[in-house]
């Protein structure tokens, strides 16, 4: 491992320490450049004078991060939704049902539930998935923020000081989000997923925005945003097509699982974005893609038949479609997956 010459510590002798111990600890050559920019970024802190409770801040948002990432790490490949909804409804109201059983059903499909760890809403989610089946991820609060019983105890529950690190993994392990009624916290889950993706800073994913049967919560909320946002051009016709509104619980699971039909996932490699597939798509479908996306595409779509050389093994079974993609307009990629889910199975 060698740091990069604009980031070392202003003391070579103690870059040089780095280096040594990252070799007597025989950390794997892959890992050293960031292993080591890790222990230099410490170090630098110390360099550049900084508080004591600035270092309190990075130290414990670090270690809440390095837990998170080891509590997660068996289940990186299983599928999992996350939930967001109010912590104060009622057990028996009808929108706790449908967090209930929505929870139940997509574990029933095979998929693991992850909450805020609260009661209402989110407890009434992993009461349905089952503690087996649920991860919480808790936030310290002077109030109302207890584990709910349903994942008490567990060890998928980690508890956060930090709404920022605890925001980062509800994101980052969610195959699909589910955003039911709430209030404050609920919206601003729900506005920065859409933010992310939008950005592209976190891959286009299912996001089902589901209400009680006969209820109003989120058309009333698109409907504000069609007329403050959508209209005076502060958001894309596009963006409006990430979310879908549901009020029956297997239409929303449904709607999940369609997502990953023929889809599995994405990365980007290099200069072009890698959609890796249950199965290859046919030729006309590439036609397709190319006509209807030539917005957002540099050239034509491709298919290769397994990863690309920078993505090393990474799921080696999968076929890929390969997207000169533009990394401009991220919410026009959903419709463009809708299109490839539609490919029938090779005979």
């Amino acid at each position: 491992m060698a740091a990069t010459r604009s980031y070392q510590l202003r003391s070579a002798d103690a870059q040089r320490r780095i280096e040594e111990l990252l070799v007597e600890l025989a950390v794997p050559a892959a890992h050293r450049r960031p292993l080591g920019e890790l222990l230099t970024t410490v170090l630098k802190m110390h360099e550049d004078g900084g508080a004591l409770v600035d270092l309190k801040i990075a130290n414990n948002a670090l270690k809440e991060l390095r837990h998170g990432f080891r509590v997660f790490a068996p289940y990186r490949d299983v599928r999992k939704v996350t939930v967001f909804g109010s912590a104060r409804v009622a057990p028996d109201r009808p929108i706790s049902d449908q967090a209930r059983a929505f929870g139940r059903r997509m574990r029933e499909v095979g998929w693991m539930v992850m909450t805020g760890a609260g009661s209402g809403i989110m407890g009434a989610a992993q009461e349905g998935a089952g503690r087996e089946g649920s991860f919480g991820l808790n936030i310290r609060l002077p109030f109302e923020q207890e584990p709910n019983p349903w994942i008490a105890g567990d060890p998928k529950l980690i508890s956060f000081r930090y709404f920022f690190t605890r925001k980062f993994f509800l994101v980052r392990e969610a195959y699909a989000m589910a955003f039911l009624p709430g209030g404050f916290g609920t919206w601003d889950e729900a506005f920065e997923t859409l933010t992310l993706i939008q950005t592209g800073k976190t891959p286009v994913l299912p996001v089902v925005l589901l209400d009680a049967p006969g209820g109003s919560y989120w058309r009333d909320l698109l409907e504000f945003v069609r007329k403050e946002m959508l209209t005076p051009g502060m958001i894309s016709p596009e963006d409006l097509g990430l979310v879908r509104i549901c009020e029956d619980v297997e239409d929303a699971v449904a709607e999940i699982q369609r997502f990953y039909r023929v889809f599995h996932s994405m990365r980007k490699v290099g200069e072009v974005l890698a959609l890796r597939l249950a199965h290859a798509v046919p030729s006309e479908m590439l036609a397709a893609i190319d006509e209807q996306f030539a917005d957002i595409l540099r050239g034509p779509a491709r298919l290769e038949p397994g990863p690309l050389p920078a993505e090393g093994r990474e799921h080696p079974d999968l076929p890929r479609l390969v997207l000169p993609f533009m990394r401009s307009r991220f919410a026009r990629l959903r419709p463009l997956i809708d299109l490839v889910n539609e490919a029938p199975r090779p005979v």
